[in-house]
């Protein structure tokens, strides 16, 4: 478990920015009525959050892993359905770097905090 809880950890924090940013781009426009692709985006975003944090308040390193592993696929996740997004007409070039460039980063934080908990 981290100092502080899950809250006080970089990598949730923007977990949860990534989560809020998802629903903010997906609530216009034609990615707002494609239920399908923003309905799953939006879970596979929340679940980054939402797993660093289930993970952190485990008992174990080689439980809290797992969840951080987990985080690790849904970041995947986004970047895949982000992708998608893109080459549909959906997201922007500026706004599809943009939830790229986070991706990336949470991704490579949560290797390091893997590395850290083994």
């Amino acid at each position: 478990m981290s100092k502080g809880g899950f809250k006080s950890l970089k990598v949730w924090q923007k977990g949860k920015e990534l989560a809020v940013h998802i629903y903010n781009i997906t609530n216009t426009g034609a990615f707002s009525k494609d239920y399908g692709l923003r309905d799953q985006i939006r879970r596979a975003a929340v679940s980054i959050a939402s797993n660093i944090a289930e993970g952190d308040e485990r008992e174990t390193n080689k439980e809290a892993v797992r969840y951080f592993y987990i985080a690790k696929g849904s970041s995947a996740e986004v970047l895949t359905q982000a992708i998608i997004a893109h080459e549909i007409g959906y997201l922007s070039k500026e706004t599809f770097d943009e939830i790229e460039q986070r991706c990336m980063e949470i991704s490579g934080m949560l290797s390091k905090l893997i590395q850290a908990r083994r």
